[in-house]
């Protein structure tokens, strides 16, 4: 793969996109994220990367102009079915802030993720209208639901992709196909963490925990103490053996009696997609959002390969004449 491409982020959260960006082959320019604990973990893990602590809709991008790409994890609750899908009549909608960037950075392509709600029947008049806005700068652009699982996360997780490139470059882009084989099951993702601390009913635990797990959700700044969701989540997360009330600081002890047990931060995110030597940033809480809010790396991944894909790939004699 061809290397040298470079991306602008926006709303960068604990790194999740911008991973697989990297994996992709993309080199950061910067990275855009207005959470202290967030910017900290991507500095924690990535010091060379530039990150800066700003909101995006007071963010001058004028100096990032002529980037390869613009990548961003746009907040979810305007569109998630969880909340009250006021759409652009939500303060947190960030869209104009990106297409306002994205005609300030005029990239050859662009890449925004989202959650599955944006593309119910009640925003087609918003999504049409975010085509045609990015129409006008010179784009074509598509959006996708992807399940996390079909590219190798342990977790149900639908999240929408959309793509965008400069005109000529469209049909030259190509939507990431599942992988042929399936994900692992939790047990098998997590057994090595639950019997670090030498818990006896660990493999146990792994052999009942044999599926993937339901949609970890990260919450908001006005929610409490990190879970893993509501009734309906917690049900999915205990056929599994685990505890969904709330998250444990440590793993399983060699003398814990219980069979299901919580899981930590570092658990839940492996369940996500992140490597094991990314380290969140924050107290528990905090680090549990930055996990349970992020764009899982493998689907990133897939997404950011076919865009590199694209960018790179020679034009075809149809386009061409």
């Amino acid at each position: 793969m061809k290397k040298g491409l470079t991306s602008l982020e926006l709303c960068a959260g604990a790194g999740g996109q911008a991973l697989g960006l990297e994996q992709a082959g993309f080199s950061h320019a910067a990275l855009v994220e207005i959470d202290k604990h967030a910017c900290a973990t991507l500095r924690r893990n990535r010091p060379g990367w530039k990150v800066i602590e700003a909101d995006i809709e007071s963010f001058d991008a004028t100096p990032y102009r002529g980037v390869d790409l613009v990548a961003a994890g746009l907040p979810c609750p305007p569109f998630s079915v969880a909340g009250k899908q006021l759409g652009e009549r939500d303060e947190r909608n960030l869209f104009p802030a990106a297409i306002r960037i994205i005609g300030e950075v005029r990239p050859r392509a662009v890449m925004i993720e989202n959650v599955r709600g944006i593309l119910d029947a009640v925003f087609d008049d918003y999504r049409n209208q975010v085509k045609q806005q990015l129409e006008d700068l010179g784009y074509l652009s598509g959006w996708l639901l992807l399940n996390a699982s079909d590219h190798g996360v342990p977790q149900l997780r639908p999240r929408v992709a959309f793509v965008a490139t400069r005109k000529e470059m469209w049909e030259r882009f190509e939507w990431p196909q599942p992988l042929a084989e399936p994900p692992l099951t939790v047990g098998e993702t997590l057994y090595e963490l639950m019997a670090s601390r030498g818990w006896k009913g660990a493999k146990e635990w792994s052999r009942r925990a044999n599926d993937i797990a339901p949609t970890v959700v990260g919450g908001s700044k006005k929610h409490g103490g990190p879970d893993l969701g509501p009734t309906r989540a917690r049900k999915a997360w205990a056929a599994l053996g685990v505890d969904g009330l709330g998250v444990a600081d440590l793993p399983p002890d060699r003398d814990f009696s219980g069979i299901m047990p919580r899981l930590t931060v570092p658990m839940v995110a492996l369940i996500q997609g992140f490597p094991p030597d990314w380290i969140f940033e924050g107290r528990k809480t905090n680090a549990y959002r930055q996990v349970g809010n992020a764009f899982p790396p493998p689907v990133a991944r897939s997404v950011a390969i076919q865009v590199h894909r694209c960018l790179t790939a020679k034009p075809s004699l149809r386009a061409v004449g």
